[in-house]
């Protein structure tokens, strides 16, 4: 059995990935496809995140709100999709952001 891999944001500190895994997955299913985030659970995924390798690009030219969409790729997935402040779409996935980085 391998050695637990924490995850560390700057909102939270989870002590698996696991752990982290269910957080964000519970986040997503807690809400409808079309609600926005919530400011509590904004913070969490605004500092998630930080650790996707394309976070310069997913962001743009800033968060405006996060909500829940229907995923691209995926029949009957959901996923976050960030509203720039300038009025353009992407999503990002969490899990992608749970993918082991160079600094883990």
């Amino acid at each position: 059995m391998g050695k637990a891999r924490p995850i560390i944001i700057e909102t939270k500190t989870f002590t698996k990935v696991g752990d982290a895994r269910k957080f964000f997955s519970e986040m997503l299913q807690g809400y409808s496809v079309g609600d926005r985030i919530d400011d509590e659970d904004t913070s969490h995924l605004t500092a998630l995140l930080r650790r996707h390798d394309e976070e310069v690009e997913k962001v743009g030219s800033g968060i405006a709100h996060i909500s829940v969409g229907p995923a691209p790729d995926y029949i009957n997935e959901r996923c976050f999709w960030i509203t720039r402040t300038d009025g353009s779409r992407i999503d990002f996935s969490y899990q992608h952001c749970l993918l082991k980085k160079p600094t883990d």
